[in-house]
């Protein structure tokens, strides 16, 4: 694959957002990009590093409330606060909350902004992907929505045709409600049955509001499902919607959650899948809108084992040729992650040791959970985009 003009959003700042002792802990983004720069992942031609701004006001109105705003902005100074999703466990308050949830939204902002313009082929922001946060309430670990506020911008350009991709293990909650009702959005989720895992939503008959039907799409797939089929979930919805739609630009949530050492969650993915849809989304963005690709992080709690391998792979993707999977990786880095993490499996390559398959979806007289899975969004959005559900031509 050629090289690309690729945007690289990046500032050790957005390292601020730091819950404390917490599942999400911003160690991953920082082992992300120390392992991608010791790759020279960074230093490719057409790499383009951008520092961001925090979002301002008005762009996280687009998607928040003013109130809400001002409670996010309180709420550290108050130790018993209480409402609007915060001071939980979930979501624990911490000093300049307000400044480093606006700068991940900044950064996703700079992203899409650089993509739009024409600036860049593509962009990556790691440390995005806070897709849970609602209008007025702090949830699943994510204060404010950066890939919906960054969304919301490309739409106040002008943009008529944004769809939105998210892989992440937990439904993309947040972003579907933001843009239920708006044609213009596409949103698409694969995430671990709504039965099993948080947030509870996500379901296949989730389709969007009375003016967008068939704009949100949901895959919820059974726990257990592994590298196979979740990749036949993905080619049997994801391609035939995102055609039927002809997006002018594709936003990517890249949440590694899905793994199967992820302790949050209960799907069996290999960094080798994961690397496998990022392959998919950049093909997808290349046959559909010139190239034009935003992708951000999201949730991945195996901080070293997992998460800097499977996004230094999309940094990969995104910024020109894909990593071989063999790729060990650098001693420099193995050491940062051991003095980060003590007690941690560094792993000491790019990949898990599989070869995932891709296998064609063809509905059956006795499918497994996945296929009924694959069945059900199908019949729910497929005649919606003049699609056939049953036939796996389309």
């Amino acid at each position: 694959m050629a090289d690309r003009a690729t945007a690289v959003v990046w500032d050790q700042a957005l390292l601020d957002y730091d819950m404390g002792d917490h599942p999400l802990n911003p160690v991953r983004v920082e082992l992300t990009m120390a392992l991608a720069r010791e790759l020279g992942i960074l230093d490719r031609p057409g790499v383009r590093m951008i520092t961001p701004q925090p979002a301002g006001d008005d762009d996280l109105t687009r998607i928040h409330s003013p109130d809400y705003l001002d409670a996010v902005r309180l709420a550290p100074s108050d130790p018993f606060f209480r409402g609007w999703g915060l001071n939980t466990p979930d979501n624990p308050v911490f000093d300049g909350m307000h400044e480093a949830s606006a700068r991940i939204c900044g950064a996703s902002i700079a992203a899409a902004e650089a993509v739009w313009e024409g600036t860049a082929t593509c962009a990556v922001n790691v440390a995005g992907g806070l897709h849970h946060a609602m209008a007025a309430r702090a949830s699943g670990f994510c204060v404010y929505n950066d890939p919906a506020v960054a969304i919301a911008r490309l739409l106040d350009r002008g943009a008529q045709r944004v769809a939105y991709v998210d892989v992440d293990v937990h439904h993309g909650d947040g972003v579907q409600a933001a843009f239920y009702d708006d044609p213009r959005v596409l949103t698409i989720s694969l995430h671990e049955s709504p039965l099993a895992l948080f947030p509870g939503t996500g379901f296949a008959d989730e389709i969007g509001g009375p003016s967008a039907e068939g704009m949100a799409v949901n895959v919820p797939l059974p726990p257990g499902t592994a590298d196979a089929g979740w990749l036949r979930a993905f080619h049997a919805v994801v391609p035939s919607v995102v055609r039927a739609f002809a997006p002018e630009i594709i936003f990517s949530q890249c949440g590694a959650d899905t793994h199967r050492l992820d302790p949050l969650a209960d799907l069996r993915l290999s960094v080798d899948g994961q690397r496998a849809a990022y392959v998919a989304m950049r093909g997808l963005a290349d046959e559909l809108c010139d190239g034009r690709w935003v992708a951000t992080g999201g949730g991945g709690y195996a901080l070293v084992e997992v998460v800097p391998r499977a996004w230094a792979h999309l940094l990969a993707i995104a910024t020109g040729d894909p990593l071989d999977p063999g790729t060990r990786t650098p001693e420099a880095w193995r050491r940062l992650a051991a003095e980060r993490c003590p007690g941690r499996v560094v792993p000491e390559t790019m990949t898990d040791g599989t070869d995932p398959p891709i296998e064609p979806w063809e509905p059956g007289t006795t499918p497994d959970a996945v296929d009924r899975a694959i069945l059900a969004t199908r019949t729910a959005v497929f005649p919606l985009h003049g699609l056939d559900p049953h036939d796996p031509r389309d």
